[in-house]
């Protein structure tokens, strides 16, 4: 017998999910890792952190499971793997032959222009690519496979990395089929690379159940764009295990990476996208916090790799930056970033375009105060300014990077008490079981559309 209210009403039954598919951005996997120096068995066994797995962690830690859905060209059939470090399954479904066929012509699958997708040939025919280059990321799916192991696995819903994203589309007639649920979180894409995506995104984020967007801009444009309602945008942010993120011992970094108990350093780590993460733009703050600073022993260190390692080293090379000391790798290894931001005195992130950002987290969790750029996100982390442990600056002003940089470079005492102020905002709402349960709250009291179907099992 269902529940009543106390006006004799029945009460809507809320629905406990207990496993949750979880789809990250790109039309292929080997996108993202190949960029990252990083292979399919190195992503299930040593990939840690980041705001997927910090996703299943959390829901983890609420009684909810997640299946991690992945699409590559280099299966031949539908492959699973085990994450090590939170046992969470990862299905690897193989992309489809026409696909692969037409991806096989690409020079660049996400290019702005029919002539970057496709180079000459797009050029030639321009049309026809064009109509090619708008299905392209559509027929990336294997649709009947996706469905069969949504089954499979027993999902009761989808939540997709991006909702301006065609996977997202086709998650949500997938779900439609199904009967469950489709979900999006948004991790910093914005935009529509063909013209097919604005005639199908409307509805797609209509018949979505719900939205988790972190940034407040970002919140504003989608309700602004879409005319969605308040109710369904959920704003919460990207979890941080703050079991793996803590101070280390700072004396014993510094000595490990050879650099003196009186330098003052700053430090950035993630992936090297010059233009996006603003690399272009750190540098040139570096420069002048040098020339305003040539007597200190100062130093920069970055740790990443990614597709622009090239014109990074390129840029370093043209300004001669004897203090900037670069890891040119992805590093996998969550205690050797610990120990990286822990030798550090300041954190920076010059970015241009961030969805919610989980490396200024991570530096916050071990202490340090941030220099930001205002990238989308950034002012939702650092909601009271100084008071959570951060210096906001306006987006792409080197200068006032710069000035920030100097003013907790040259004062100890104020550095280390940003760095206390950071360390708890994160404690306090950032943590593994806070955004957990803010997540298996949404999932469970508002996942049912009111045209639910029945699952089909």
């Amino acid at each position: 017998m269902k529940e009543r209210s106390c006006d004799g009403a029945p009460r809507r039954e809320v629905r406990h999910p207990k496993t949750i598919a979880i789809v990250p951005w790109g039309d292929l996997v080997e996108d993202f890792l190949d960029d990252v120096g990083v292979s399919l068995q190195g992503f299930a066994e040593e990939m840690t952190g980041g705001w997927l797995f910090g996703y299943v962690e959390a829901l983890r830690r609420t009684g909810v499971e997640s299946v991690v859905f992945c699409f590559s060209a280099r299966v031949e059939e539908t492959t699973y793997l085990r994450h090590r470090q939170t046992a969470a399954p990862i299905c690897v479904l193989p992309a489809p032959a026409r696909y692969r066929r037409l991806r096989a012509r690409m020079t660049d699958p996400y290019g702005w222009s029919v002539a970057e997708v496709f180079g000459a040939a797009g050029r030639r025919h321009p049309w026809t690519y064009a109509l090619a280059r708008d299905l392209a990321p559509y027929l990336a799916t294997p649709i009947r496979a996706f469905a069969r192991e949504l089954r499979r696995s027993r999902c009761d819903a989808i939540l997709c990395q991006e909702y301006e994203s065609p996977r997202f589309d086709v998650s949500v007639a997938v779900g439609r089929v199904l009967g469950i649920a489709v979900f999006a979180t948004y991790q910093g894409g914005s935009w529509q690379l063909s013209r097919l995506e604005k005639c199908v995104r409307p509805s797609s984020l209509r018949r979505s159940r719900a939205l988790i967007v972190a940034s407040s801009v970002e919140a504003r444009r989608v309700r602004e764009a879409y005319g969605l309602p308040e109710t369904k945008i959920a704003r919460i942010p990207n979890p941080l295990d703050l079991e793996a993120w803590y101070p280390a011992d700072r004396d014993r970094a510094r000595a490990e990476l050879g650099i003196g108990a009186e330098t003052r350093l700053a430090v950035w780590h993630g992936r090297i996208d010059v233009r996006t993460k603003g690399l272009d733009l750190l540098l040139e703050a570096w420069r002048l916090v040098r020339a305003a600073r040539p007597a200190k022993e100062l130093a920069l260190l970055l740790v990443g790799t990614g597709r622009d390692r090239d014109v990074l080293a390129e840029q370093l090379r043209q300004l001669q930056l004897p203090d900037v000391r670069w890891i040119d790798e992805y590093v996998l290894d969550k205690a050797a970033i610990r120990r990286y931001l822990s030798a550090g005195d300041v954190y920076v992130l010059p970015s241009r375009w961030e969805g919610f950002p989980v490396a200024p987290l991570e530096a916050m969790a071990c202490g340090l105060p941030v220099v930001a750029a205002s990238a989308p996100g950034i002012e939702d982390i650092f909601d009271r300014g100084e008071q959570s442990g951060g210096l906001v600056v306006p987006a792409e002003d080197a200068e006032e990077l710069a000035r920030c940089l100097n003013r907790l470079l040259g004062d100890e005492g104020e550095a280390r008490l940003l760095g206390e102020r950071a360390r708890r905002r994160v404690t306090e709402a950032f943590s593994l079981e806070a955004v957990g349960a803010e997540l298996q709250g949404l999932l469970s009291d508002r996942s049912w559309p009111s045209d639910e179907r029945s699952p089909t099992r």
